[in-house]
């Protein structure tokens, strides 16, 4: 979860280009990122995949009014709603989009090509339909705000329990990329509209995000034996639960207020 999922771009982006706030061109080549090119399959009326912009366009005139973002896990459908087939591709692909407005959902097919040390990414997002119904687990802004300061501080607690502080050529890269980019006041992954809230409750997810994903990538530590190990996993596992969901609110928060506002 270091790199922003490809569904927090598509939604952040198409929020704001339903919201008028940027051309469709600009949120296509925001969503599209680093990849070579996306497309998206399955939109009714479309015999083939098309273009991002002409999707979003086509998204629009069929009733879509904002997008939701889902980070689903093993044991834990987050953000999904159904139906089982929407939910199977979006726990395969570990994410995925779902339409406010419409009962559409977008999964991201991620296909790579080229030779080694030119590869790039093409993405199908596949259109599927999804169950109206509100999504699973999915915290207010608040919420996941105050869940993520407490996260933090077991985040620390228990890497220096099981003895798994970050070390290593691999761990100082990263943490050398976090800083660089924290300190360029990068905002990758939200766009025009969303409160300043969301962007802080975003990147503190991402620094938890950091954390456990360089606990899991530093060798066995401290841990010696395979009950060790398994103690480090169920430790961090909650800690990481709390950091999908924290990025899932922030990701949502346009939608959530704008829903608030009719309340």
């Amino acid at each position: 979860m270091l790199s922003e999922p490809r569904s927090g771009r598509l939604a952040a982006w198409g929020n704001a280009l339903l919201a008028g706030l940027v051309p469709p061109d600009d949120a296509a080549a925001a969503i599209t990122g680093g990849d070579a090119v996306h497309r998206v399959e399955g939109l009714p009326g479309e015999a083939r995949p098309v273009g991002l912009t002409l999707a979003l366009g086509r998204l629009r005139a069929l009733g879509v009014t904002g997008f939701r973002v889902a980070l689903p896990a093993p044991g834990h459908p987050l953000g999904l709603s159904g139906p089982p087939e929407f939910n199977a591709r979006a726990l395969e692909a570990e994410e995925a989009v779902t339409a406010v407005g419409a009962a559409f959902g977008l999964v991201p097919e991620v296909h790579e090509a080229g030779p080694v040390g030119d590869v790039h990414r093409e993405v199908v997002w596949r259109c599927l339909p999804v169950r109206e119904a509100p999504p699973a687990d999915v915290p207010s802004l608040g919420e996941a705000e105050r869940e993520l300061a407490e996260a933090l501080r077991e985040a620390a607690e228990v890497l220096a329990r099981l003895d798994v502080a970050a070390s290593g050529p691999a761990a100082e890269a990263a943490l050398d990329a976090y800083r660089a980019r924290a300190e360029a006041g990068d905002g990758e992954g939200l766009a025009p509209g969303y409160p300043a809230r969301a962007a802080r409750v975003l990147e503190l997810a991402r620094r938890i995000a950091l954390l456990v994903s360089l606990a899991y990538g530093n060798g066995h530590g401290g841990a010696v034996s395979a009950s060790e190990m398994a103690a480090r996993a169920r430790a961090l596992a909650p800690v990481e639960r709390v950091a999908r969901r924290a990025q899932v609110a922030a990701y949502n928060a346009c939608v959530e207020e704008r829903e608030r506002g009719r309340g």
